[in-house]
C-alpha cells in the first residue's frame, strides 16, 4: 500500500484542496442575481434580492472529492506515461512507480483510471443536481489530465502544462466549486481562481525547473525547457507576485480578503533561493516551501473571503 501512497504524491494534494476552499469561500454571502449563469433569472434577466444564496454543502464536499481524485489521477497517469516512455528513468525528485519498478505499468494505468472514475462519479452527482454543462467540464478535465503526458502527442511535452494547471486547478476548480455551492459564478470567483491557478503553476514551474537537464535529454520540451533556466526563475517569482496582486484586487469586493497577504512572508525564502540559482535537489526544498505557501495563502484567503 505504501507504494501507492508514494505514487499518489500526497504533497501535491494541496493544489486540489486550496481552489475548492477558495471557491466555497467565494460562495459565502453571494446576493441572488448578482452572479453569472445564475439559476432563477427574472423576466428582465436579473434578479435583485437582499438575500444571500444558500450554500449546498454536500455539493462542495463532492467538488472536493472531484478535485482530489483528479489530482491523484493525473499523478498516476503521469507516472504511467512518463514511465513507459522512459522519460523518468533518470530523475532528481522522488521515485516514480513505473520507472523505479515499484509497480507494473498496467497497474498504475488502472489506478489512474480508477481515480478518474471516482472524479467522474462525484462530478456526475453535482451535474445532475445543478447543470448539464458541468458534464462537459468534467470530461474536458479528465481528458486534459490523461493527455498531459499520455497519448501520441502529450501537450505537457510541448510546454502547455502550466496552461492546464492554471485552467483546471485554478479557474475551473474554484469557479466550479462556487457554482456547485450556489449555482452561480461571480467576477470575484474568477479573480480568486486566477490567484489559485498562479500558485498551482508556481509549483509546476519549480518542478520543471529542477528537471530541465533531464527533460532536455529525453526531448521533453516543458515550458521551463523552452524558456531556459533564467527566464523560468523569473516566471516563478512573477506567478507568486501575481497571486498576491489578485488578492488586492479581490479586496475591493471583499476587504477582508486582504488577510491572504499575511502569507506573503512565506514567499521570501523560496523566491530568494530561486533567484540565487538553487538547482537540483535544493529545489526540492523550494518545492516544499511553495506548497506551504500555497496552503497558508489558501487558508488565510479563505478565512478572509468567508468573513467579508
Amino acid at each position: 500500500m505504501n507504494r501507492w501512497i508514494i505514487g499518489a504524491r500526497l504533497r501535491t494534494l494541496p493544489a486540489a484542496v486550496v481552489p475548492v476552499a477558495l471557491g466555497a469561500a467565494c460562495a459565502v454571502s453571494v446576493p441572488q442575481g448578482l452572479g453569472w449563469w445564475s439559476a432563477g433569472w427574472g423576466d428582465d434577466g436579473v434578479v435583485v434580492s437582499a438575500d444571500s444564496i444558500s450554500i449546498v454543502w454536500w455539493r462542495v464536499f463532492a467538488a472536493l472529492i472531484v478535485s482530489l481524485a483528479l489530482q491523484i489521477g493525473v499523478n498516476y497517469a503521469n507516472d504511467y506515461s512518463d514511465g513507459v516512455r522512459g522519460t523518468d528513468d533518470v530523475r532528481v525528485g522522488p521515485p516514480r512507480l513505473v520507472a523505479s519498478g515499484l509497480a507494473p505499468a498496467r497497474h498504475v494505468k488502472f489506478a489512474a483510471f480508477a481515480a478518474f472514475g471516482v472524479a467522474a462519479l462525484f462530478g456526475l452527482a453535482v451535474a445532475l443536481s445543478t447543470s448539464p454543462w458541468l458534464l462537459l467540464v468534467g470530461v474536458a478535465a479528465i481528458a486534459a489530465g490523461w493527455f498531459y503526458t499520455g497519448g501520441p502527442k502529450p501537450y505537457g511535452y510541448l510546454g502547455l502544462g502550466e496552461a492546464f494547471v492554471f485552467v483546471f486547478f485554478g479557474l475551473v476548480a474554484t469557479a466550479g466549486t462556487t457554482y456547485a455551492a450556489v449555482e452561480t459564478i461571480t467576477p470575484l470567483t474568477i479573480v480568486i481562481g486566477s490567484a489559485a491557478g498562479s500558485l498551482a503553476c508556481a509549483l509546476l514551474v519549480i518542478n520543471n525547473l529542477r528537471d530541465i537537464p533531464t527533460d532536455r535529454e529525453v526531448g521533453k520540451k516543458t515550458l521551463a525547457v523552452r524558456l531556459g533556466d533564467v527566464r523560468t526563475r523569473w516566471l516563478y517569482v512573477a506567478l507568486i507576485v501575481l497571486a498576491f496582486a489578485l488578492v488586492v484586487v479581490a479586496a475591493f469586493d471583499r476587504p477582508l480578503a486582504s488577510i491572504g497577504l499575511l502569507a506573503a512572508p512565506l514567499a521570501v525564502m523560496p523566491g530568494r533561493a530561486v533567484l540565487k540559482g538553487a538547482n537540483g535537489r535544493s529545489l526540492i526544498d523550494v518545492l516544499g516551501a511553495t506548497g506551504k505557501l500555497q496552503l497558508a495563502f489558501g487558508l488565510a484567503t479563505t478565512i478572509g473571503l468567508s468573513i467579508g
